[in-house]
């Protein structure tokens, strides 16, 4: 039957290129016949050791070759299609077709819903999905370990699970026991289950009828019994050979058995946990599946120039033994624990770490024909890798491409859900009306006019929502310094709104996931003129899509648009994207699997932390750990050995570089458990990239630094103001440059889109009622709530605002109607309200706007102040820092304010405060000033006086003179820090200059 009576087993070790050896022995034994190589076929665990094998015969055929047939018959995590790729070879074999990924996928997460929703806990489509991908796993586990779904009928457990997992349990054998019956009723089965029975009529028909060329099964670690068992078959049949990817044969017979898996105890009957943790559990298991030893594995013969020194390999054994045995690591030769061509290096935050990646990745291409790759499970740092490389030019070739979801089509994908699910709010929409494929071409300039004219508008509380809260919006704004904006953003706004009406109309009535899969792509299409779906990235999206609506009437009935971004997220961020052009051919990126396959000159192991390298687990939402033990499913601590697999096959570069940052983006980091196995091993001998990491850190420093001083521009007498609000002048004594920036240069901070209602928007709110109020004339107590509520009611008014202010406002309100009918009743009267008053004042002309002016029953004035919190103290009063109240005293005794008689005395200043008094209400009276002074206020019959010379003084200094407006001046004064940036504080603030 064309069998060997001994296995063709052989191992590239570790230290060795395993691509391009394995590439250099096939060449060697079948390339002298030009069709030698043509003939074959070599089995490969994935597409991407597709690719690193191809790359490695191109490299070492030195011109024109045939290849081999390269198959990917799938990888550990059964992540890829392959079953696809074995389709030509299954021809003729009785075996039903596979169920699509994602109509499988939407139908597992409609069967997920449904079962929720019997139970009294539905859940949305985009969880629904999330459920139903890991239900697609589970089983694609258990077809691949070929756990029957009887298996869970018939556990034992001794101890009852939490109610959580049990719950999760029942489900689960719910679902399972309906899915072999929906997949029956479509005459198709289970992707994993169809590779399966290929590889099992596979191995049949290799054992009647081996090929007449080679086959060769290389690099596949995966211990699925099915592989296992066509391996066993590629192994024993004429011409076929398996080689493994760095199989430990340095270990002894003790440090092998130390790994597991373990007998059952004849008496007890338990089985002993393995050591899945352990770089060669997964090879020592496949072996045991294919039932050889070993022993009966050879070296494979050849190498290349990318292959480190053996001695490396040993370094690697000992490194990764089993916990117990690491005391041997005292009794290691030095030459053992070197680790000679290794360095480590050890930064404080992950963009150090990228930078010091980068020069070294630099530094390679100085040699000629040098190779360099960086390797890393860590996509953040990769990104962070690229973008520095591109300072220099260099474009890396990232053999993990980049999430569609990342990219200009999926993030125009995900706008349009987020618009449509946050009802149009401002930071959703502007991010639409933004994106850069929205009004591409010839209209995009003037499209981007009409959006910043837009933006400033929605700048502040939040407008109601939908549409209609855009356009009452707009139709309420009636500020006269914004008119000009007002009217072209309206203009726009209603070309504009013709785009996104039908968009809002279209959601309103798409109830389930194909209606709004189908809105998105419309409106997509239409946003950008098909821009979305042009060029590699948008044909990618177009085929996701393609597939999603497809599939998505068996998706999900219950499907919320407020869950679509989310869905649309988590489905875009699972295609990746390559560029057709490719990258650098020396400089590469590599995951974790091509880090056992391919070796450059350089290998730069990066993010060595834990969580990172290895990473955390993705828990299982269905499965208890102790439930998947019982049914023999992997375990989680799987992938913690894959991904040490991983890691000892990268440090077989003839170069190493190992890096890690003591700080991630949350916190301090814990270094891996790789990094610091290698740390105790090497002791004093442990090497660090010290010049790296100073070059990191010198790369961006300047050669020297020069803080700025503080800043103290002195503008000509004829640029400076001569007309001065009375809110301005604490600004001004303060710190002279925030006057400066905010009335010379007319620098005016922004309030942020979508912004919480601030306490200057209270106040200008309240401000405004009462102006209204008072505008009527009679003053009625009674209607003074009235106006309040209607400003709740307008556009800008926030929901948070309306919940939570709108009780105590309307309670201080109250206070202050009550307040007025009880001065009333003492004689005393208003005269005015927020009324504007202007005089000429030491050489400029002194503005304000009085909230209230009342006369006392004496005949004097009274100048009243609302506050919405806290007033100034009488301290900040005296030192003249809070001269409102009294400047607005001077504009009337100086007639200032139309309405009043002439030659008026202000005799009263009080501030009404809206806050909480002392008696747990809200609303009370505060004045600055006492007749005889007392608690060491400013004596009323000297207040004006008192004001007057510190305005004076402050107008000869900066209006009328040359002062310079320096910055700071008076620190003390609390101010709000608007212009601390352009005084480029933090530079000269307490450096000797402050």
């Amino acid at each position: 039957m064309g069998e060997r009576a001994r296995p063709a087993l052989y191992s590239i070790p570790a230290h060795r290129a395993f691509a391009d050896a394995l590439a250099a022995g096939l060449i060697a034994r079948h390339g002298a016949d030009p069709l030698g190589l043509a003939q074959g076929m070599v089995l490969l665990p994935n597409n991407r050791a597709v690719r690193a094998v191809g790359d490695a015969f191109v490299r070492a055929s030195h011109g024109g070759l045939l290849l081999p047939r390269l198959v990917a018959i799938g990888d550990p995590e059964l992540g890829e299609r392959a079953g696809g790729a074995l389709d030509p070879i299954g021809a003729g074999m009785d075996v039903p077709p596979a169920i699509e990924p994602m109509q499988r996928l939407m139908l597992l997460s409609r069967m997920v819903q449904e079962a929720r929703r019997a139970r009294g806990q539905p859940v949305d489509a985009g969880e629904a999905i999330r459920l139903g991908q890991a239900l697609a796993a589970v089983l694609d586990q258990m077809h691949v370990e070929q756990v029957p779904a009887s298996a869970l009928a018939a556990l034992k457990l001794t101890d009852a699970l939490s109610a959580h997992w049990q719950t999760s349990l029942d489900l689960f054998e719910l679902l399972i026991a309906r899915w072999p019956q929906e997949l029956a009723r479509r005459g198709m089965i289970d992707q994993s289950d169809r590779r399966n029975r290929m590889f099992a009529a596979l191995s049949a028909r290799w054992g009647e009828a081996p090929p007449r060329a080679f086959v060769v099964a290389a690099g596949i670690s995966t211990t699925a019994p099915a592989v296992a068992h066509l391996l066993a078959r590629v192994a024993t049949m004429r011409g076929g050979q398996v080689v493994f990817a760095g199989l430990d044969q340095h270990m002894d017979a003790d440090e092998w058995a130390a790994i597991g898996p373990f007998d059952a105890d004849p008496i007890s009957g338990h089985r002993p946990r393995g050591n899945e943790s352990h770089p060669q559990y997964a090879l020592k298991l496949l072996l045991d599946h294919m039932g050889f030893a070993r022993d009966e594995v050879a070296r494979w013969r050849w190498g290349s120039e990318h292959d480190a020194r053996a001695v490396r390999g040993r370094n690697i054994s000992s490194a990764m033994l089993p916990p117990r045995l690491t005391g041997k690591w005292r009794d290691l030769k030095p030459a053992e624990r070197t680790l000679s061509g290794v360095t480590a290096l050890e930064v404080a935050t992950p963009a150090e770490e990228a930078q010091a990646i980068a020069i070294a990745l630099r530094e390679a291409l100085e040699t000629p024909e040098r190779t360099a790759a960086l390797v890393t499970p860590d996509r953040q740092l990769a990104t962070r890798v690229s973008a520095h490389l591109r300072r220099w030019g260099i474009e890396a070739d990232d053999s993990a491409g980049r999430p569609l979801s990342q990219l200009p089509p999926g993030t125009l994908l995900i706008a349009i859900a987020e618009a449509v699910a946050e009802r149009f709010a401002p930071v959703a929409l502007l991010a639409l009306l933004k994106h850069p494929l929205v009004r591409r071409g010839d209209e995009r300039i003037a499209w981007l006019d009409g959006v910043r004219e837009l933006d400033m508008l929605l700048r502040g509380p939040r407008p109601p929502a939908g549409l209609a809260g855009i356009d009452q919006l707009l139709a309420e704004r009636d500020d006269d310094r914004q008119r000009h904006r007002r009217q072209a953003a309206r203009e726009w706004w209603a070309q504009a709104r013709t785009l996104f009406e039908p968009m809002e109309q279209a959601f309103d009535l798409a109830t389930d996931l194909s209606s709004q899969l189908a809105a998105v792509r419309d409106h997509a299409s239409a946003l950008s003129g098909d821009q979305v779906w042009a060029g590699h990235q948008g044909h990618a999206a177009a085929a996701l899509f393609a597939e999603m609506e497809a599939a998505a009437g068996d998706g999900p009935a219950d499907a919320d648009v407020r869950a679509l971004p989310a869905l649309l997220e988590h489905m875009l961020g699972g295609v990746a994207v390559h560029p057709p052009q490719g990258g650098h051919p020396r400089i590469a990126i590599f995951g974790l699997i091509e880090a056992r396959l391919a070796q450059a000159d350089l290998m730069i192991l990066a993010g060595l932390n834990e969580g990172t390298w290895p990473g955390l687990p993705t828990p299982d939402p269905w499965l208890a750990p102790r439930i998947r033990r019982e049914l023999g499913l992997p375990s989680l601590e799987t992938r913690i050995g894959l991904s040490a697999h991983d890691f000892a096959g990268g440090l077989g570069g003839p170069q190493v570089l190992i890096t890690r940052s003591r700080r991630g983006a949350s916190g301090p980091a814990v270094a891996s458990r790789f990094w610091l196995r290698l740390r105790a091993m090497t002791g004093v001998h442990w090497r660090q990239a010290d010049d790296l990491a100073a070059w990191a850190r010198g790369l961006d420093q300047p050669p020297s630094h020069a803080p700025a001083e503080r800043p103290a521009p002195s503008p000509p007498l004829v640029k400076r103001p001569r007309t001065i609000p009375v809110t301005d002048v604490d600004r001004l004594k303060a710190d002279p440059f925030a006057f400066y920036a905010r009335r010379i240069l007319r620098l005016a901070p922004l309030d942020p889109v979508d912004a919480d209602p601030s306490a200057a928007w209270r106040g200008t709110a309240v401000h405004e009622i009462l102006q209204r109020w008072g505008e009527e004339g009679a003053m009625d107590p009674a209607k003074l709530e009235d106006k309040a509520r209607a400003m709740f009611r307008r556009a800008d008014a926030h929901p948070l605002l309306r919940a939570l202010w709108q009780p105590r406002l309307i309670e201080a309100i109250r206070w202050i109607a009550a307040q007025v009918e009880a001065d009333r009743e003492a004689g005393r009267s208003i005269l005015l309200v927020e009324q504007e008053g202007r005089a000429e004042i030491a050489g400029v002309t002194l503005t304000g706007k009085a909230d209230r002016i009342d006369r006392m029953p004496d005949g004097s004035l009274a100048i009243i102040d609302y506050k919405t919190g806290k007033p100034p103290s009488a301290r900040q009063v005296k030192a003249g820092y809070a001269l409102q109240l009294g400047l607005l005293g001077l504009i009337a005794e100086a007639d200032g304010f139309i309405g009043l008689a002439p030659r008026q005395i202000a005799g009263c200043f009080e501030y009404w405060s809206l806050g909480r008094n002392k008696e747990d209400g809200f609303g009370y009276r505060e004045s600055p000033v006492d007749p005889a002074g007392k608690r060491d206020k400013v004596v009323t019959a000297d207040f004006t006086s008192l004001v007057l010379d510190h305005f004076q003084e402050a107008a000869a200094a900066w209006l009328t003179g040359e002062a310079p407006f320096a910055a700071q001046i008076n620190p003390e004064v609390a101010s709000y820090g608007e212009y601390d940036q352009l005084m480029r504080l933090e530079e000269w603030y307490g450096r000797g200059n402050a």
